[in-house]
């Protein structure tokens, strides 16, 4: 007979946003200790949530690993849960898992497992291994005009790991409507991401907030414990986004389905969350991007009933969870963005005034603002404000310090 693990006093969330800050006020919730630790990203600190922040130097720093560990020995923060909530904190804490589990409860599986689900190559690799529908691929040569010729136009250009931080990565994916614009976004992307291999390009699936469908899960050893499906209703900007503003719950089987095959043939362990797209030319579902950490409505999921941090404390001490249900037609908004999407798609004949009003009424958490805890959202607007100039002051090339952190508080 087993003896339950006791559970953790607390929790290291690694890096992130908006998620960081919903997981953070599930994680206080049930008491734990929260600290969150970053190299660059302002807003959760700000929460009163995250009992502690503290400052490293970042996971592709080559002391990363030391200085977390001098952290967790001067604070005894041994046996805290470890969340990475930022893409590179991600692969840092998977790459370190083996070494990181002596003193901690990773919240991963090892980079073996992990990549995967990180890089968009493979991604999409194991995705068509298993039958699941991908954006169409362009293979890209060293001659970018013969490649041109072989596209059908328009086309999405995307880093395969969002790492680096530069204006490409920032933004999430460029859009390319004709040769010459791809050349030109290509080679510009192959300069920031240092060479052509770290850039997908794959086929545009046209379609809005109708089309775009998201698997939220909680996985432990390879097994699903928590799962729902989303409907990612209103993005910005409004045509190809980088952030979602509008998501509500909904049934949606073939996504469950397909979000936990693909999360099966890695043996996942812990958070995730899978963006699809079903396109309305075949009706066929498309998985388009993995994200294994807290993603930015990760409040979602407690408003409807589903406590994510909950759940992992309760994992995490070996006990017994019986799987929840996500109630359907909940909905989490980005107000910051969300009413200028609204008034573009209103003024452009998508969205009517009646239905914009009826989804603010489904609306129960917000991306930042909880009135239990305001500070993170009176503090974003400002954040915001700065993250403009800087993409005014400097518009081209790699952001600078004071421009990442800024445009992390918006984009997850």
């Amino acid at each position: 007979m087993s003896i339950p693990s006791p559970r953790s006093k607390g929790a290291i969330i690694l890096g992130g946003s908006h998620g960081a800050i919903a997981l953070a006020r599930s994680l206080a919730g049930q008491g734990l200790d929260v600290w969150f630790v970053t190299n660059f990203t302002p807003l959760p600190r700000f929460s009163n949530a995250v009992h502690h922040w503290a400052e490293w130097p970042g996971a592709e720093n080559p002391g990363a690993i030391e200085a977390l560990e001098a952290l967790v020995h001067k604070h005894s923060l041994e046996n805290y849960l470890l969340i990475p909530a930022a893409d590179e904190d991600v692969k840092f804490a998977a790459q370190q898992r083996e070494r990181l589990s002596s003193l901690l409860v990773v919240t991963l599986p090892d980079w073996a497992q992990l990549q995967w689900a990180c890089n968009k190559a493979l991604t999409y690799q194991r995705a068509a291994e298993l039958g699941i529908a991908v954006p169409r691929i362009y293979v890209v040569g060293d001659d970018l005009a013969a490649t041109a010729a072989s596209i059908e136009f328009p086309v999405v250009l995307k880093p395969t790991m969002r790492i680096a931080v530069n204006r490409f990565t920032q933004a999430k994916a460029w859009r390319a409507d004709n040769a010459a614009e791809f050349i030109d976004l290509f080679t510009q992307a192959a300069q920031l991401q240092q060479g052509k291999d770290h850039i997908v390009v794959q086929e545009y699936i046209p379609g809005g907030g109708e089309t775009q469908f998201s698997y939220a899960g909680l996985w432990w050893n390879g097994t699903p414990r928590a799962s729902f499906a989303a409907q990612r209703t209103r993005q910005f900007p409004v045509e190809f986004s980088y952030t979602s503003t509008f998501v509500e719950t909904v049934e949606q089987a073939d996504v469950i389905a397909k979000g936990e095959a693909f999360l099966a043939s890695i043996g996942h362990h812990g958070l995730c969350e899978i963006e699809f797209k079903r396109d309305p030319r075949t009706g066929e579902l498309k998985l388009l991007d993995v994200n294994p950490r807290p993603w930015s409505w990760f409040g979602l999921a407690q408003a409807a009933g589903m406590d994510f941090g909950a759940l992992l404390i309760a994992l995490s001490a070996g006990e017994t969870v019986d799987p929840p249900v996500a109630r359907p037609g909940v909905g989490w908004m980005f107000m910051l963005r969300d009413g200028i999407v609204g008034l573009q798609l209103l003024a452009q004949g998508k969205l009517r005034l009646g239905d914009y009003l009826r989804s603010i009424g489904r609306t129960r958490t917000l991306a930042t603002f909880a009135w239990r805890d305001p500070k993170p959202g009176l503090i974003e607007l400002p954040l915001t404000a700065w993250r403009l100039l800087q993409r005014r002051i400097k518009p081209a090339g790699a952001l600078t310090p004071a421009a990442s952190t800024a445009a992390s508080t918006i984009s997850e």
